[in-house]
């Protein structure tokens, strides 16, 4: 029973680490500039196509891949606020939400099939993953798994001391409270949106080799990630990157109780009950705060 247990545990929260990572960078332009990027999942499977082509393809380090993945990730995110977001920003800001989500969902669309087109629809194999197994009595631990988790909380922790101790992260933490004092305090709220979008785009790319390790590359790779995430930042409360991260994990573990218990087929459903049940009593998510507007 202590091996059934453990396994359900270990993978949830392997399937809850991977979540937080697709989440944070989604929550953290929702944040920030009130944008739903849904070329999110386009970018998470660029990083790990970027880690393939380097590590598989050209044969160099898995060191250098996973830059390389980090990389493309932020050069995607950079050159979708400069040939995409800065227009419509520029060219109504009261539709830009509208604008600029059904745009992204072109990106999106043009991106994979773009994958697609270049490598093919045939699952790939991602070179970039650790073998082998830590076994400590009945628990048996993959290191891959144990990799992912401890991967994702230095990045979580990296990002934390980002927003917290400098001064691109205080400035993120202004636009995201108030855009209109931000820049009357002299904020360069353009450049923040840039570097919002690079470092999201960086952290789509380390969750494509990280999801694409534990399952096989193809085109589509980031649209189930994307999904859960969205899960998670409705739960949470669009914005709010800490409880975005609890939203995970916590989510991330009933779905592996939900699967092992009734099936593997009802752990999607189980997310989707939690959502409605939280949009019904709390609509602006678990950890949210409603907003008051005056008509």
């Amino acid at each position: 029973m202590l091996d059934i247990l453990t396994s359900i545990i270990i993978a949830g929260l392997t399937t809850g680490a991977l979540y937080a990572l697709a989440t944070v960078g989604l929550s953290l332009v929702w944040g920030s500039m009130g944008m739903l990027n849904m070329a999110h999942a386009a970018m998470l499977t660029l990083g790990g196509y970027a880690a393939f082509s380097l590590s598989s393809a050209l044969g160099l380090p898995a060191v250098v891949g996973f830059a390389g993945a980090v990389l493309a990730g932020a050069i995607a995110g950079g050159l979708l606020y400069v040939f995409i977001v800065r227009n419509l920003l520029n060219n109504d800001k009261a539709t830009f939400e509208s604008n600029v989500m059904i745009a992204t969902v072109g990106i999106g669309i043009a991106l994979e099939n773009a994958i697609l087109l270049t490598f093919g629809g045939q699952p790939l194999k991602q070179p970039i993953s650790a073998t082998g197994s830590l076994i400590i009595g009945p628990v048996n631990l993959p290191y891959q798994n144990m990799l992912i988790v401890i991967v994702v909380i230095a990045l979580m922790a990296l990002v934390a001391l980002l927003l917290a101790r400098t001064r691109i992260g205080r400035a993120i933490r202004a636009t995201a409270q108030n855009r209109e004092a931000a820049q009357l305090m002299g904020v360069a709220v353009n450049r923040v949106y840039f570097q919002v979008l690079v470092l999201s785009g960086a952290l789509a790319g380390v969750c494509g080799v990280m999801v694409s390790s534990m399952t096989q590359l193809s085109p589509p790779l980031g649209n189930d990630p994307m999904l859960k995430a969205f899960i998670m930042c409705v739960v949470a409360g669009l914005g709010n990157l800490p409880g975005a991260v609890a939203a995970a994990f916590g989510l991330a573990l009933l779905e592996a109780f939900v699967q092992y218990a009734a099936g593997a087929r009802w752990g999607f459903p189980s997310l989707l009950f939690v959502v409605i049940a939280v949009l019904i009593w709390r609509p602006a998510g678990l950890f949210g705060r409603a907003q008051i507007r005056r008509m």
